[in-house]
């Protein structure tokens, strides 16, 4: 009767335990793992190696009104591949003005868009390539890097000046 009771118990604790997890995980922060370069310095800036790849907390309190401030780190699922899931930083938001690459034009942010850009420009497919994103596609801001160790910290909301080469 003792060990049907102690699984019992252990069993009842691993699903509340698993049902917190997954409610916190839903609404309001989880990990995401990061791979690429495209927002080196700031992340991954040892390249693409599984051992160097940056962990970092997303926070969702911010979807609630859509509350975004220009340089925060976002993630989002693509414009092309709802599957996929990108990381950014936000460089014009609705009624912004932007320069649009390659040309003299610019373009105004539409409302409920945001324009996104990684910090590394060489090797970033960003706004610069498929334009203002809805801001509905964003899934969180992300708000400090949790791994490795040693890069424990909050990301800042301005992009790396002098960013070097890679």
């Amino acid at each position: 009767m003792g060990t049907q009771n102690i699984l019992w118990n252990t069993t009842k604790n691993f699903f509340t335990g698993s049902l917190i997890a997954i409610t916190i995980s839903d609404r309001y922060a989880n990990v995401v793992s990061l791979k690429g370069v495209s927002m080196a310095p700031t992340f991954n800036p040892h390249g693409d190696g599984l051992l160097t790849r940056d962990r970092v907390l997303m926070e969702k309190l911010c979807l609630g009104k859509y509350e975004f401030s220009q340089g925060d780190v976002v993630v989002f699922r693509s414009p092309s591949n709802h599957q996929e899931k990108h990381l950014k930083r936000i460089t014009a938001l609705p009624g912004d003005w932007i320069g649009t690459p390659h040309s003299y034009d610019a373009v105004i942010i539409p409302e409920g868009h945001c324009w996104v850009e990684g910090d590394n420009a060489a090797s970033s497919f960003d706004s610069r390539s498929y334009g203002p994103i809805p801001l509905g596609l964003i899934c969180g801001r992300v708000t400090h890097i949790i791994w490795p160790p040693q890069r424990i910290g909050t990301v800042e909301r301005s992009p790396p000046q002098n960013i070097p080469p890679l």
